[in-house]
């Protein structure tokens, strides 16, 4: 017997093309698109989707959700968006290979404010291992990307030091080993140590690595190249991918809230790379907020040996005196700090550092360093990162999809991680018109698809994974907003993941019928 069937709706199939009204026969965990009378079907199940649009599940090429998931299977605040697929090691920082549990458990800790604490105790040490935890254990499908910071962590350690050459060949073995594992690819995030002490040579022969395999590489710039010039650190990102012959992606790609340059300066660096014949796309996220770490304001030396000697740092006065000259202004005013667990400063979530401070009747940098003590580096912050003037050049930009660095923990997150994929249906699509709907789902679906290399998921079509959306396109809109972030979207009716609903009339029917999905094996 058919599993179920879908009628009666608009169906965007994730190509860009225009839709079409007919059927989507559900067997298991894969699709039929049926054109025909269906009157003569007989499913366990039918959804009369009438006045709504069916689509791909939507894929997340940025997500921090790594290990917080396991806390939080039912992935709510993603999966009510509509997305059924997500990207998570990102940013250099994924939690395998690691040579010991002592080596994994330090880098959580370092960070921690960036992608939390998993509820249990992390007790893999390989790629393969930690992919076996997501298998038919949460709401959604997961996708592994290598960061570069356990490779480093692997041959060279937590230091501030070039890899040697044996080093280096070490680490291309530890790429090889992850990408046979099932990992997409390789990531950096060049402002977060010790991945971000790693060279071009180095980051160059690794991504050559990755490539041969398959992979491609996804890159956090490194923005102490700013200081010789606007677009250095996306320059530096081209070589990488020039040398190595990777496909490069660039992710949360946009024009900063300060507005220095162009935005046309940003677009015409992609778009002269594709003109030179670079495989070369990028993702952005769709609110002018930025969102990390608040450790990632501390200059690098005070991080240079691991979680420890940040730590001890803190507690020293003539670094806390040196730290204090060099911490970044911008992070003092205009960041909002979120995370907080111990019940004393539980008051201080949502506020800016600089009221904080006041509360405490402390400097602000003081301020930051005791909390960060007393948190155990835990802290997040969210901001102002963004020119919203501009974003909508780089959301309807032809190489660039949506993504949104999410980041699932605090009273007071990021408003993008509960309404990063429908405000683009609401605003920049229904509202604004910067895009249309069947290019905008294809920016959801198949382009990050094609992007990482799934071959059978991010369109609806005979035979592929029956990961399904179907939402209203009239009714659909966010309520996640700085003030109040925390709010499912409306509008997001069925989310279907391998077949199985687990959003059902807009609630969650607390199915887990994700998996980990591997490079170079196929999706059972």
């Amino acid at each position: 017997m058919l599993d179920l069937l879908i009628t009666n709706g608009l169906i965007i199939d994730g190509s860009g093309s225009p839709g079409f009204h007919g059927a989507v026969l559900v067997d298991g965990d894969r699709i039929t698109i049926h054109r025909g009378d269906v009157a003569h079907l007989e499913p366990a199940r039918t959804i009369d989707a009438a006045g709504h649009v069916v689509c791909p599940g939507f894929i997340d090429l940025h997500s921090h959700a790594g290990l917080t998931i396991f806390g939080e299977p039912h992935h709510d605040p993603k999966v009510r968006q509509g997305v059924t697929t997500e990207l998570v090691g990102i940013d250099g920082i994924s939690h395998a290979p690691f040579k010991s549990q002592e080596e994994l458990h330090r880098y959580i800790w370092l960070d921690s404010g960036l992608n939390g604490y998993p509820p249990m105790p992390a007790d893999w040490l390989t790629v393969a291992e930690m992919l076996s935890k997501y298998d038919n254990s949460v709401a959604i499908n997961v996708a592994y990307i290598l960061g570069n910071s356990p490779v480093r962590i692997w041959s060279v350690g937590w230091n501030d030091r070039p890899a040697a050459g044996s080093e280096l060949e070490d680490m291309r073995s530890v790429v090889r080993e992850a990408m046979e594992e099932g990992a997409w690819g390789l990531s950096t995030g060049l402002d977060y140590p010790p991945g971000a002490y790693a060279d071009t040579d180095e980051l160059a022969a690794l991504a050559e690595t990755s490539a041969r395999l398959g992979g491609f590489y996804h890159t956090h710039t490194r923005a102490s190249l700013r200081a010789q010039g606007l677009l250095a650190p996306w320059e530096e990102a081209l070589e990488i991918g020039r040398r190595s012959g990777s496909p490069v992606h660039l992710t949360h790609y946009r024009q900063s809230a300060q507005g220095v340059g162009s935005h046309l300066d940003y677009l015409g660096l992609v778009e002269n790379a594709r003109d030179e014949g670079m495989d070369v796309t990028f993702d952005c996220y769709t609110y002018p907020y930025s969102g990390t770490t608040i450790t990632i304001g501390i200059p690098h030396w005070a991080k240079d040996g691991g979680p420890e000697r940040l730590m001890a740092a803190l507690n020293d006065s003539d670094d806390r005196a040196r730290m204090k000259r060099e911490f970044q202004r911008d992070w003092q005013d205009n960041n909002w700090l979120t995370n907080f667990n111990q019940p004393q400063n539980r008051k201080y979530d949502g506020r800016l550092l600089t009221d904080i401070a006041e509360l405490r009747g402390q400097e602000p940098a003081d301020a930051l360093f005791d909390l960060l003590l007393e948190e155990n580096l835990g802290i997040s912050t969210v901001g102002l990162g963004t020119n919203a003037q501009t974003l909508p050049q780089f959301v309807s930009h032809p190489a660039g999809m949506i993504a949104s660095d999410s980041i699932l923990f605090g009273e007071y997150p990021n408003p993008r991680t509960y309404g990063c994929f429908p405000i683009v249906l609401a605003e920049f699509v229904r509202a604004e018109k910067h895009l249309r709907l069947p290019e905008a789902i294809r920016k959801m679906t198949s382009f990050p698809a094609q992007r990482m290399g799934l071959p059978d998921r991010g369109l609806l079509r005979d035979g592929f994974k029956a990961d399904i959306v179907i939402f209203n396109p009239e009714t659909v809109k966010t309520h996640a907003t700085r003030e109040d972030p925390k709010q499912y979207p409306v509008g997001i009716e069925y989310v279907i993941v391998n077949g199985r609903i687990v959003i059902d009339r807009g609630e969650n029917t607390g199915a887990l019928p994700g998996r980990a999905l591997r490079r170079g094996r196929p999706s059972t």
